[in-house]
């Protein structure tokens, strides 16, 4: 296989879709730096996963859609496993030991230019007590002599090593039959509830409590949290029972300042954030209460409103907000956040949970907002009232007037004004303020576009 050749499909035309039945799950694991992230790039024929030249830059388990040969499975990226890890390393060894129980086979990556280490030994040790089918894989074969070399990992007591250069390609496909013979077979296709789970993205600056509000809704630890800012990397997502419901939760890197101020992996997880936004219904945009409102959090909103989502906004940490902080927050809100003043808003301590129960109803809202279609004519209707009640300034002795209005889409809800004449900016915000007192649109931008009706020719 050459440079990410056979790429999988989309994981909406994937057999046995996750949203239409539970795919095989294979699970990549290895000490740090050993070039598993690359590999799972390979796997998936894509460039999704987070790669630097350094280790510890994978730290969460990250699930990806691969498919090879016609048969479609999931592959989760794991953090470095040291056993012998302590504080954040530890949590995130605890992460690939979870994805180890959960999944159906195991990847196990090691580097072939350094040979079996004392670490690589405890993790066969962990592997043979998972009992589950093991492929071993001897990373950085990139010539016939590397190749020689990785015969030597026949004594980690799992069976046959197979060469393979992440980078290169070589020897990948052998590895991906070895990998589809010890991966059950998929069930049958079933065709997905429609729709499916609502897709949730988790966005703010690092550090403010969006892993630890994923954490607490799945009631479990499924990411890892530190007090060190930046600790998510990839876009992590997950399946939550809320409200009787299930819904995909994507958690996501800390937006930095700036993306071209981000170096390395920072910056690839940047752009993975703007895709998570992409991918989701809802932004829910985490805010660390005790602190100000930054131009970082403005601008994370802005890029929310050009993505079309729509908004929830929360306040985290509130149990460190007293009440002259309140009073300054208040404040904030009114100044900073005026164009955003349609989003719910919602106070929350992820930590403890408190008041996490009061997110799904803010969703609800934000979602039937993000849907709602206003019949023509009712809207024309309503239209015809505001110009004779509030018609547009005479501007350079014209007056432009709106002659016809629709809602071609939803999602976020779009009008097209037929005009007579260019709106000024001013009116068509008075209008929107209008639609959104009339009929809601709750926790949703509004895309209003103008049609000027050109003059006839004489």
């Amino acid at each position: 296989m050459t440079e990410y050749d056979d790429q999988p499909a989309a994981a909406g035309d994937l057999p046995g879709d996750p949203d239409g039945g539970p795919l095989p799950v294979l699970a990549v694991v290895g000490r740090p730096n050993v070039g598993k992230s690359t590999l799972v790039n390979r796997i998936i024929g894509r460039r999704e996963a987070v790669v630097e030249d350094r280790p510890g830059v994978t730290r969460d388990r990250v699930s990806y859609d691969a498919q090879w040969n016609g048969r479609a499975f999931t592959v989760v990226d794991t953090g470095g496993w040291d056993p012998d890890a302590r504080g954040l390393a530890e949590r995130i060894r605890a992460q690939a030991e979870i994805a180890v129980s959960l999944a159906d086979a195991v990847l196990f990556v090691v580097d072939a230019t350094v040979g079996i280490t004392d670490a690589d030994e405890a993790v066969v040790r962990v592997l043979r007590k998972a009992d589950k089918p093991v492929v071993l894989a001897a990373n950085k074969v990139d010539d016939q002599r590397t190749e020689t070399e990785a015969y030597g990992l026949w004594n980690l007591g799992l069976g046959e090593p197979h060469p393979v250069s992440a980078i290169h390609g070589r020897g990948s496909g052998d590895l991906l039959d070895a990998i589809l013979d010890v991966l059950p077979e998929p069930p049958e296709f079933v065709d997905a509830v429609p729709g499916g789970p609502r897709r949730i993205a988790i966005v703010g600056k690092p550090n403010v409590g969006k892993s630890s509000l994923l954490n607490k809704l799945a009631g479990e630890e499924r990411v890892v949290v530190d007090d060190a800012s930046g600790t998510t990397v990839d876009p992590v997502d997950e399946l939550v029972e809320l409200g009787g419901r299930t819904w995909r939760f994507i958690d996501t890197a800390g937006i930095r300042k700036r993306v071209k101020e981000a170096s390395g992996h920072e910056y690839y997880a940047s752009l993975r954030t703007s895709t998570a936004i992409d991918r989701a219904e809802v932004a829910v945009l985490v805010i660390d209460g005790g602190a100000s409102i930054s131009e970082q959090d403005l601008r994370i909103v802005q890029t929310i409103r050009e993505a079309g989502r729509a908004l929830v906004i929360a306040f985290n940490k509130w149990d460190t907000v007293d009440e002259e902080r309140r009073y300054y927050l208040d404040r904030e809100i009114e100044r900073e956040l005026v164009q955003v003043q349609w989003a719910p808003r919602i106070n929350i301590t992820a930590r403890t949970g408190w008041h996490v129960d009061r997110l799904v109803p803010a969703l609800d809202r934000a979602l039937e907002g993000w849907e709602t279609r206003v019949g023509t004519g009712a809207l024309n209707a309503f239209l015809g009232r505001l110009i004779a009640e509030h018609p547009h300034p005479v501007r350079s002795g014209k007056q432009p007037k709106i002659m016809f209005g629709t809602q071609p889409s939803t999602a976020p809800p779009t009008f097209i004004l037929f005009t007579s004449g260019k709106l000024d900016a001013s009116y068509e915000r008075f209008v929107e303020r209008r639609l959104r007192e009339e009929y809601g649109f709750v926790g949703t931008p509004i895309v209003i576009t103008q049609r000027v009706r050109e003059k006839r020719k004489r």
